[in-house]
């Protein structure tokens, strides 16, 4: 699988950083307290974490090396930044005061094991303070992809696709962290429409952002055709080229 465009995900990301601007408010994070970061990105929210907790400790990780080497480019010496999986976490136990993440839990296919983890690394009394992908989040962009991988001219490339996300409802994933050991427990889904300029504000994004996976599947003479496609479809919409986005929010602790 190809790695993200992190260069372009930097520039065109304000739509993430803005939704985690309101996950960082929940963690209210202190002075002196160490910190972790799931799925850093391009370290856009890390740098607020820095500068939140003084004297204080932020590791952040991204399972994306192109990711990992924007991180390192943007975010001021003292964080350290490691290639790391979120369902494997590179850290002993008890280590964190708090685990902070959004945009990629989603991405993280075995959910059980993710939270196994996180309560693994946090202290006794330690929070979570979360936000992905959930729900029916980007159901009309992905219905459209699902028609498109049926039609002729791209068929062919999809034949075993399988989703590469994973958009946990909110029962479930409260059912998780209870298994996992979690605590004061809240989970909802929120609605966070994400409107775009102009055709080709669009396909920049989705590009970028959305259908990474979808792509590295077609011939580079066929991905504009598809994107182009999309956009089609979306100036349609009401209101045209806006995303359908479901943000699921976790806050929890442990016992």
């Amino acid at each position: 699988m190809s790695d993200w465009d992190a260069t372009e995900y930097h520039r065109l990301s304000d739509p993430q950083r803005s939704w985690g601007l309101r996950v960082l408010d929940r963690l209210a994070p202190a002075p002196g307290e160490r910190i972790l970061d799931v799925g850093c990105g391009t370290g856009r929210l890390t740098a607020e974490l820095r500068a939140a907790v003084g004297n204080g400790r932020i590791a952040a990780l991204d399972r994306s090396w192109t990711m990992m080497r924007e991180a390192r480019r943007h975010l001021p010496q003292p964080v350290g930044v490691a290639q790391a999986d979120a369902a494997a976490l590179p850290f002993g136990s008890e280590t964190f005061d708090a685990v902070f993440s959004t945009a990629t839990f989603h991405w993280v296919p075995d959910h059980p094991t993710l939270f196994a983890e996180i309560f693994r690394v946090l202290r006794p009394g330690g929070r979570l303070v979360s936000q992905a992908g959930g729900g029916p989040n980007l159901e009309t962009l992905y219905t459209r992809t699902s028609a498109l991988a049926r039609d002729p001219e791209f068929a062919p490339h999809f034949a075993d696709w399988r989703d590469p996300w994973t958009f946990a409802g909110v029962d479930d994933t409260r059912a998780r962290l209870v298994r996992a050991g979690f605590f004061d427990i809240e989970v909802w889904l929120e609605s966070t429409p994400t409107p775009l300029p102009d055709a080709s504000g669009y396909a920049a994004f989705v590009t970028t952002v959305c259908l990474r996976h979808q792509l590295h599947r077609l011939p580079e003479d066929k991905r504009a055709s598809y994107v182009a496609r999309l956009a089609d479809m979306a100036a349609g919409d009401e209101p045209p080229f806006t995303l359908d986005y479901w943000r699921l929010n976790i806050d929890a602790r442990k016992s």
